[in-house]
């Protein structure tokens, strides 16, 4: 990410549909595997879809059935991976404060110091595995291992310059390596602006080059990247959501992906708004993103580290935004209802994008406007009873459903959390 902040002086894409699990036929191996996934995070999921027999489920990579394989990572349906990156320790108790589980990147480290002072808040990193690392795997707070950043971007020459992307064969050669270490924790690689800005000439000579992403993915365990919109200055925030659909589409719907939030004006110019902020987190969620993290520095006009932090009303606003994401932690662990609903908006300039899951005897339908502007948006979920109500989450509302549909209003960017429930 700082290199991102050295280059950057330098419409939507097709809906998403994937190959879902039709789980009404449970001699099938691999849909059984969907019905183990939901079997380890919630025992209402099952009886959901028992109730739904029809319901198909899209992929899904996360969630303890696929952190079960790295005994030192939490695969626990509770546990949501929400971090900030390259933040001292020093901080730890004031971004535990605000809903932050996760350090990812220690500078120069990790060393035993920065190790104490997250293990006496609780909280976990993925950090480089350098010599103090590799004399802590039995250290509960080290749960991951990370790669550089961004190699997809052009890297520094050393001379003042840069030259092309890393060979995506580094990456491989260093996952084996790490891996021969260390099994037990999950190998963590970031990408750049590039993974939905494809032509973003930040990447050099590799500018518009996409068939090395797949690559990468084979050099990690967890991907995850960042585009920061409102910094760019072009505040077309959807980018974030297109971001998670290349990456999970080269990563062929089998590792976690995961991404970052911008939470400052870091390079001197526009702040994101808390609701912005908000809406680039909901963006990335419905459109499948497993983890989320946010970028805290303020480089100009002066130096800030946890810029975040200096910001109180962003701040409270991040504290509330993760302390919801915690609370439904053991939802968004499971996976999503492919056609869980049938959305229509009024204004179709702003379409409403959705994601639809079931836990514990109840629907969640959480829905987002991509792009800026007002509209009415009628929602006609599937399975689902027509006396059931509405309780939009966060909000102090209910809605009715008339004849199977509950419509709702969006402001620009707006998010709505929505539980249908008896």
């Amino acid at each position: 990410m700082l290199l991102l902040l050295l280059l950057a002086a330098c419409d939507e894409t097709a809906a998403r549909r994937r190959d879902a699990a039709d789980l009404s036929d449970l001699g099938n191996p691999a849909e059984t595997g969907l019905r183990d996934q939901l079997s380890l995070l919630d025992s209402g999921a099952l009886d959901s879809l028992a109730a739904c027999p029809s319901d198909k489920l899209a992929p899904f990579e996360g969630g303890p059935a696929y952190y079960q394989q790295f005994s030192a990572f939490p695969a626990s349906a509770t546990f949501f991976p929400i971090a900030v990156w390259l933040q001292s320790p020093t901080n730890a108790d004031k971004y535990k404060a605000i809903g932050i589980n996760t350090f990812i990147g220690l500078w120069q480290g990790p060393t035993g110091e920065q190790l104490s002072g997250l293990k006496a808040q609780g909280l976990r990193t993925i950090c480089d595995q350098n010599a103090t690392g590799l004399a802590n795997l039995s250290e509960p707070t080290i749960i991951g291992w990370m790669h550089d950043d961004e190699p997809d971007n052009a890297q520094p020459d050393g001379q003042g310059g840069y030259g092309p992307c890393v060979d995506p064969k580094v990456i491989q050669a260093k996952y084996a390596g790490w891996k021969s270490k260390d099994a037990t924790r999950p190998i963590y690689l970031n990408l750049g602006r590039g993974v939905s800005d494809i032509n973003w000439v930040g990447r050099g000579v590799c500018t518009g080059k996409t068939e090395m992403y797949p690559e990468y993915a084979k050099g990690a365990d967890v991907l995850s990247y960042d585009i920061y919109p409102v910094n760019d200055g072009d505040n077309k925030l959807w980018m974030v959501a297109d971001g998670i659909d290349n990456l999970r589409k080269w990563a062929s719907y089998k590792k976690p992906v995961w991404n970052w939030i911008e939470s400052t004006p870091f390079d001197g110019g526009t702040a994101p708004t808390p609701d912005q902020v908000r809406a680039e987190i909901w963006m990335s969620l419905v459109h499948g993103s497993l983890g989320i993290g946010y970028f805290a520095h303020i480089f100009k006009p002066g130096f800030i580290e946890a810029g975040l932090l200096a910001d109180s009303a962003m701040s409270q606003a991040v504290s509330a935004i993760n302390q919801q994401i915690t609370a439904l932690a053991p939802v968004l662990n499971t996976p999503s209802v492919e056609d869980g609903v049938v959305t229509s908006t009024s204004n179709a300039q702003v379409p409403v994008h959705t994601m639809v899951k079931r836990s514990g005897g109840a629907t969640y339908l959480f829905a987002v406007a991509m792009r800026p502007g007002g509209t009415t948006a009628s929602f006609t979920p599937t399975c689902v009873q027509a006396s059931a109500s509405v309780e939009v989450l966060g909000e102090s509302r209910t809605l009715s459903l008339d004849g199977g549909t509950f419509s709702d209003s969006f402001g620009d960017f707006a998010v709505h959390l929505y539980r249908i429930g008896p």
